[in-house]
């Protein structure tokens, strides 16, 4: 089977076969940085990273493009009432975004440009857009797209013109129809003179739409793979987008992706429910990998639901990932597969794996494979191999189990979730002597039923952030994936 996609436009799921053969270009909306990063965003970026994960994992070189919306009315309104430069503001939280997407395992794009460093771009696009009859200046430094000179108006969201009619609505000042939607905003006398640039039609600033046509085009071209993003940006934003680069004359995004919602405790997010979780609350209440484990788990157009149960079990699955793949680091020492930078890519994956993948990013099913993968692994393991053969077959086994947990960002013995390189095996070597003599001592307390002494070893373990798990060959330790 080959890779097939779901594309929000035609509502269908088909071949993927991109514009350039083995190459994939793809423009993903990234954050407005107005505040700090919650649930929803990385619900979005996650989807999204494992989509990158799997085409680099099929051979694709894949480009990918996440912008920064750093100036827009939200974050000018937020940096005025926090008494701060709106670029200083901006920037917080755009480096917030970078900390914890870094922290949960997302991969950096390929380019991450900022809307404020787009702006010849856009005002070529928007001369373009006079020029060709779409768009037209307010004569006060506002330029607005006219949505009834584009036949294929709506197509994206499969709306009409009237359907979009709000007669209650209060036009602009400058716009000839409501429906009509800036490409740039006159700057204001009661905003900053920095937030406002120079252009032919008089200072102003981006209006939301148009930087995304026009990072796309730079860093893309005319015509490119895939346009991604969250479900709730389908209308207008992407909408317009789609409009704007059409009435242009480029061909821009062959297909669509969007990803589904986040509800907390059955509802929608939001401050005025008093369910609004952020990224930083949710990742120090939970391990990080089970917060990714959680948000990548279900199908990626899916709503997620995050609440305590759903974490429970995440954490749960991810401890179990955990636990077998270390037992089996265990059993094999210095092995090439129990390296924390061990190359999986030449590894092969499951048949049902690759199946599950390939139709449309399955992740529930393909995360069914990694279970039986695991579960056949602790039997293994639980069988005390001691030949060559036996061992060869673990070792086989950990690289297929690490191998698709790592498509899905969550290699337990990878560098993110604290694996080693060869660089630090040595201190993990001294770690281990002593906590084995600690272990050993505790195992001595037991067997002369000094149940105290026992506990307070394992106590003083558990303090210093060390997991103690005892089985049939013995206690065996782990560090806690908390920090």
């Amino acid at each position: 089977m080959t890779l097939h996609l779901h594309d929000t436009a035609t509502r269908t799921t088909a071949p993927f076969t991109p514009v350039r053969e083995g190459a994939v270009s793809l423009y993903v909306c990234g954050p407005t940085t107005q505040g700090a990063p919650h649930l929803g965003h990385l619900r979005t970026f996650l989807a999204f990273d494992v989509l990158v994960r799997w085409l680099e994992r099929s051979g694709y070189a894949v480009t990918h493009i996440r912008n920064v919306t750093d100036i827009d009315d939200k974050i000018l309104v937020k940096s005025a009432e926090a008494d701060a430069d709106w670029w200083e503001w901006s920037l917080r939280f755009e480096r917030e975004f970078q900390d914890v997407l870094d922290r949960i395992g997302n991969r950096r794009p390929s380019y991450e440009p900022r809307a404020t460093g787009h702006v010849p771009e856009m005002i070529e696009l928007m001369e373009l857009l006079i020029e060709r009859g779409h768009a037209y200046a307010d004569g006060n430094g506002s330029v607005y797209f006219d949505v009834a000179s584009h036949p294929t108006y709506g197509s994206l969201t499969r709306q009409s013109l009237e359907d979009m009619q709000d007669a209650g609505e209060e036009m602009e000042p400058g716009k000839r129809d409501r429906r009509d939607f800036a490409l740039w905003k006159a700057a204001k006398p009661t905003e900053p003179e920095t937030a406002s640039w120079a252009t032919p039609f008089g200072r102003g600033r981006p209006g939301w739409h148009l930087e995304c046509s026009a990072m796309s085009r730079k860093y893309l071209g005319e015509t490119f793979d895939i346009h991604a993003g969250g479900l709730d940006l389908r209308f207008p934003h992407h909408e317009n987008e789609q409009a704007q680069s059409h009435a242009a004359g480029f061909g821009f995004a062959r297909s669509w992706m969007h990803s589904g919602m986040v509800t907390v405790d059955g509802l929608k997010m939001g401050k005025s429910l008093d369910n609004f979780v952020t990224a930083e609350q949710a990742m120090s209440e939970h391990p990080e990998p089970a917060v990714r484990l959680a948000l990548v788990g279900g199908h990626y157009r899916a709503t997620v639901e995050y609440n305590a149960r759903a974490m429970r079990e995440a954490e749960t699955v991810w401890e179990r990932f955990s636990a077998t793949a270390h037992r089996a680091a265990e059993l094999l020492g210095d092995h090439p597969l129990t390296a924390a930078d061990a190359d999986l890519a030449p590894l092969a994956l499951q048949e049902e794996f690759t199946a599950a993948m390939d139709d449309d990013l399955a992740v529930p099913e393909a995360l069914a494979v990694i279970h039986r993968e695991q579960a056949a692994l602790n039997t293994a393991l639980a069988a005390r191999p001691a030949t060559d053969v036996q061992i060869a077959e673990i070792a086989e086994a950990l690289g297929r189990l690490r191998a698709m947990l790592d498509v899905l960002g969550l290699d337990p013995l990878g560098v993110q979730w604290g694996g080693r390189t060869g660089a630090d095996g040595a201190e993990h070597a001294a770690l281990d002597a002593l906590i084995v003599a600690q272990l050993e001592a505790r195992a001595a307390a037991r067997a002369e039923k000094d149940w105290a002494r026992a506990d307070a070893l394992r106590d003083a373990l558990t303090a210093a952030g060390i997991r103690i798990e005892d089985g049939q060959d013995g206690a065996r330790w782990t560090l806690e994936t908390r920090d």
